[in-house]
């Protein structure tokens, strides 16, 4: 055994002649992740809440009509494989994560540690992805509020700029600005808890019409049968990017407190969870209701009245408050993007080699938004967030509809970042044969040893015996308890922190679903480009 072992803070702690007990509670603490002094301090509810929001967004409108084109059956089938794939895209993001310094995990990042001459086109097309929905959720602002005007005063058609598009836009920059330039995304938590009781109210408008409203001339309601392949995969870039929140799952993973594997899985089932949820009622309840003559906005579906007046500013409220969930990822790969050189990438070869269990990136570098390296000045920070609202709102003002911009958005970005980015990097940072990994399964092997059970743990720290004198002990036990622990170990193989997973196993699952972003992409670009036209 050495004579050191890397505690949680990332410095070398003499073992002494502790007991295996203090050993195991020191692994259970580590969380696998070194920690370069960058410590999070957001809640694991907080954390929650960031990234459900970002899941949860427009994309709540169009399930009804992507449910159409599917069929009940096959539609909830999709509806809850994107979310198990998407879910499983930020789970292979939380274990690239722990190659990387506490704190310091990003695309950026880790491209750097893989694909470091294509870092730059990685974190172009996070920026061009976020940028795009940031535009299309202000578009969605100036084509609801004079409606909402409207709903509640008729007499606003008669005042000219109520009914301007340009106006409310502008109108709504001014709340969107100040939440843009906060530097945390825990910053937002707050107003991501107001953009949820928001989508709440939308989910209790649809239920409360499916069961009350009667639609005499409601069309074809289909539950196996669907409108064709071609309808059917032209409608999935649509469930993909309802799942997309992959852009800020590493400023969750940066900022949150509770980094162990545990907090981490609960963060993603829970987010991912209730997204699926929502969708799968909302698209449900909403199609029954108006059957295959729903619309891409299930809002707009309902006879005006103070409810459906009252849901429409439910939603203008729900992407106001998304927009800078969006900036801010979009923010921190511009930043890497113009920071990027050809000559500048790390070289973790070099001190790979070295002893003493340092990081990969090196952690005397203060931390920006994104990662590694020098942090945002407080004059680069505001330029970059000022160039950034400026140029959506220019966009927002001049193009009426995005539609066929996001269709391109979705196929590309959404994808990318939500499969083939996260596949790819697992499987190329988890080569076996790979200094990285080779380095993390050192520094963690104290922390992977098989542990016999709790039972072991506290004889062993309460006699000080060895690990290997309480198997004996255990050996010379009766069959009958035998087979009891051996059922109760067997039991204990599947773990909700998902650990129990073969390395082997998860590397080829990180190259199928990288494979499956390359193939989803591939047929959605060409529907987009070709197909959807012709129709």
């Amino acid at each position: 055994m050495p004579n050191y072992a890397t505690i949680s803070d990332g410095h070398p702690a003499a073992s002494g002649s502790g007991s295996a007990g203090d050993m195991t509670r020191h692994r259970r603490g580590r969380g696998h992740q070194r920690d370069g002094g960058q410590g999070g301090q957001a809640s694991t509810v907080s954390s929650i809440i960031n990234l459900l929001n970002t899941i949860v967004g427009a994309g709540t409108l169009a399930m009804p009509a992507a449910l159409s084109h599917f069929g009940i059956v096959l539609g909830t089938i999709v509806v809850l494989w994107s979310a198990f794939t998407s879910a499983f895209g930020l789970y292979l993001q939380s274990r690239c994560a722990r190659y990387l310094d506490r704190g310091t995990a990003s695309f950026f990042a880790l491209s750097q540690l893989t694909y470091p001459n294509a870092a730059v086109i990685f974190d172009a097309a996070i920026a061009i992805k976020c940028f795009g929905v940031g535009v299309s959720y202000m578009i969605i602002i100036g084509d609801l509020m004079p409606g909402v005007a409207m709903g509640f005063d008729t007499r606003a058609e008669d005042v000219a700029f109520l009914m301007d598009r340009n106006f409310w836009i502008t109108v709504f920059m001014l709340i969107i600005i100040p939440l843009s330039f906060l530097r945390r995304l825990d910053s937002l938590k707050y107003t991501s808890i107001v953009a949820l009781v928001s989508i709440g109210y939308l989910i209790v408008l649809v239920v409360y019409h499916f069961a009350a409203d009667s639609v005499p001339t409601r069309g074809l309601v289909r539950v196996i049968t669907w409108g064709g392949p071609i309808s059917a995969l032209t409608s999935l870039p649509v469930v993909i990017f309802a799942y997309t929140c992959h852009q800020n799952m590493f400023s969750i993973l940066n900022e949150i407190q509770d980094y162990s594997p545990k907090s981490i899985m609960g963060v993603i089932s829970s987010s991912i969870g209730s997204a699926a949820f929502i969708y799968v009622l909302v698209a449900i309840t909403g199609y029954l209701t108006f059957g295959d003559d729903i619309k891409g906005n299930i809002v707009s579906m309902y006879a005006p009245s103070i409810a459906s007046t009252i849901a429409k500013a439910a939603i203008v409220v729900l992407v106001t408050f998304s927009i800078p969930l969006q900036v801010h990822p979009c923010r921190a790969s511009v930043d890497a993007v113009l920071r990027w050189r050809p000559n500048a990438v790390s070289r973790p070869s070099n001190c790979a080699g070295s002893s003493g269990g340092r990081p990969l990136l090196s952690t005397a570098q203060p931390r920006s938004d994104h990662g590694p390296g020098p942090a945002m000045s407080d004059i680069r920070f505001p330029l970059l967030t000022t160039v950034i609202l400026v140029l959506s709102y220019i966009v927002a003002l001049t193009v009426v509809s995005l539609e066929r911009v996001l269709a391109y958005v979705g196929s590309t970005g959404s994808t990318s970042i939500s499969f083939i980015l996260p596949g790819l990097f697992y499987y190329k940072i988890s080569d076996p044969e790979s200094i990285h990994h080779q380095r993390l399964t050192k520094e963690d092997d104290d922390a992977n040893s098989p542990v016999a059970s709790d039972d072991d743990e506290e004889l062993d720290e309460m006699l000080g015996a060895s690990v290997t004198s309480i198997h004996s002990m255990v050996s010379g036990r009766s069959s009958a308890s035998k087979g009891a622990k051996g059922s109760w170990r067997w039991k204990r193989k599947w773990r909700w922190d998902m650990e129990h997973v073969s390395h082997d196993y998860l590397r080829r699952a990180a190259l199928a679903l990288a494979i499956y972003g390359f193939v989803v992409m591939g047929t959605c670009l060409v529907l987009n480009t070709f197909i959807s036209v012709s129709h």
